[in-house]
């Protein structure tokens, strides 16, 4: 079982600095090649088995593979290069070296053939990966049964769901995942909502209420925490708590209006990431954060304060470009299809809505078509000042059934370039920034040796075109490989109720805080 290099914080706002690894998990052994024999064994040492964040995926391969041939993006610079070849082992990435790859292949190791054209990348990870459905207008929950598998088949290995509307079932399928009873995209927990966004959320908890939460769901095995219009004493109290836990907290923080925490203060209170609204003094308390975004420009000073501050305080912010899109004209640029995503309903499912379609025509949020647009220039300005390394990629679209969040992924990549961020610096926003953001660079995000083996082969360049990021051919997840087509072929017809009597387990329903407080 392959599991993640446990960090924790050592003072302040410690994500922002280097934390020793865990002695549960010592460094990873490397593939090493004996010297003076042209076909020397290849003698594989067992690497590190700590598990990421409790999740470890389908059970990795027990055997060697060497992926050869093709083009190589291993998120550490900004060109594909040609690939010298990849071992990897143990679930791991072995060696990224030609000597090493040959060595392997004259010991018996199974090969993968990556054709001219086609790419390598590391597995995409989606910081803001809702699984959240509301196909019956009722309120939120998780969808568990296909999403993993359409995560997966998208070229996602990693899914950071940030805000579970339905805790248990996500916990559920965390187990699942891990003993390798379901296949899916790794899912790195964040339990549920801390602030009002949380059913049965208590205005009225305390500091002590707050960290017996988080101590709950540290034993749940989760990755990081997302605050939603959250107050300022609760958000103390959640960050005081991750951090001595040695998890980061994220927030959908609003202007400081009607008392909700404008992400500079914040920022100042040792926040690690912010979702969506950049916050500062272009987003005074006495306006909604909405109002106040769609009227932002990049050249306002108070817009570049705050961008200064995110630099300065090494804060990650996860842009989430693309939801407002869904709300609003819908580009087509953006939104164009490049697949079937109702078939995966099941036709019941898919009957109610195309009869809700029909007899509610969709309106456009000119609110949010505003935040589309200006989203993209703010971005781009926050990407020229100096924050390319701080940006990370996040969908953030709980679906009403039209389109579905596994594949939200590539119109948020290719919005970023759509808003003219060169194509390998939006790449490294959905692997090495996103591994970072979550403090588990030293695991995930590139492909180097000794990390986990996650890659996805693309047929195309995404560098030449980013929307290549579609033709997924083949994923490896913890080194074991997964066939797209199967995947998606295998999911169609099973999202949503099944008929009438299904129809209770798509209403949302109060989810008890952790711990049963």
């Amino acid at each position: 079982m392959i599991e993640f290099r446990a960090r924790r914080i050592t003072a302040g706002r410690a994500r922002r600095t280097r934390a020793s690894r865990s002695q549960c998990c010592p460094a990873p052994a490397r593939f090493r090649v004996a010297a003076g024999r042209a076909l020397a064994a290849l003698a594989v040492l067992v690497f590190a088995a700590c598990s990421p964040a409790g999740e470890a995926g389908a059970p990795a391969s027990s055997g060697v593979t060497v992926v050869w041939g093709g083009g190589l993006f291993d998120g550490t610079g900004d060109d594909v290069v040609p690939n010298p070849g990849i071992v990897m082992a143990e679930g791991r990435f072995g060696a990224v070296d030609a000597v090493a790859a040959s060595e392997a292949v004259a010991a018996g190791a199974t090969v993968v053939e990556v054709g001219e054209g086609e790419v390598i990348l590391p597995g995409l990870l989606d910081l803001h990966a809702h699984f959240h459905l509301d196909l019956l207008g009722e309120g939120r929950v998780d969808e568990t049964t296909v999403y993993p598998a359409l995560f997966l088949a998208n070229g996602v290995t990693s899914t950071f769901p940030n805000g579970e509307a339905s805790p248990q079932k996500m916990r559920a399928l965390q187990e699942r995942l891990r003993s390798g009873e379901q296949v899916g995209a790794r899912l790195l927990r964040s339990g549920p909502y801390f602030g009002t966004a949380r059913v049965g959320w208590d205005p009225d908890f305390t500091t002590e209420d707050i960290h017996r939460q988080v101590d709950a769901l540290v034993e749940e095995g989760v990755a990081g925490l997302k605050a939603k219009t959250i107050t300022a004493p609760h958000l103390e109290a959640l960050i005081e708590r991750a951090h001595h836990h040695g998890l980061s907290v994220t927030g959908h923080l609003g202007s400081g209006f009607r008392g909700l925490v404008n992400p500079r203060d914040a920022i100042h209170m040792g926040i690690d990431r912010i979702e969506h609204f950049m916050g500062g003094d272009a987003m005074p308390a006495e306006r909604s954060a909405y109002d106040s975004f769609e009227e932002m420009t990049p050249d306002m000073p108070e817009f570049e304060r705050i961008v200064q501050l995110y630099l300065d305080a090494g804060v990650n912010y996860d842009a989430t470009m693309s939801a407002y899109g869904y709300s609003g004209g819908r580009d087509p640029d953006i939104f164009e299809p490049f697949a079937d995503e109702m078939s995966y309903l099941t036709p019941y499912a898919r009957e109610l809505i195309e009869e809700r379609l029909a007899a509610e025509p969709r309106r456009v949020s000119e609110q949010f078509e505003r935040i589309y647009n200006v989203k993209q220039q703010l971005v781009k300005r926050f990407y020229d000042m100096g924050g390319g390394h701080l940006i990370t990629m996040g969908t953030d679209h709980p679906s009403t059934g039209e389109f579905f969040s596994p594949f939200s992924v590539h119109r948020e990549l290719a919005l970023f370039v759509k808003s003219g961020i060169p194509e390998a610096a939006v790449l490294r926003f959905a692997t090495i920034n996103a591994a970072t953001a979550l403090r588990l660079e030293d695991d995930l995000g590139t492909i180097e040796a000794g990390k986990i083996a996650d890659l996805v082969i693309l047929e195309g360049d995404p560098l030449e075109d980013i929307r290549n990021t579609r033709n997924v051919r083949m994923v490896f997840k913890g080194g074991v490989a997964y066939d797209p087509v199967e995947l998606l072929e295998s999911s169609k017809g099973r999202i949503g109720p099944r008929g009438p009597e299904d129809l209770p387990d798509f209403a949302a329903v109060e989810v008890p805080p952790p711990g049963g407080e």
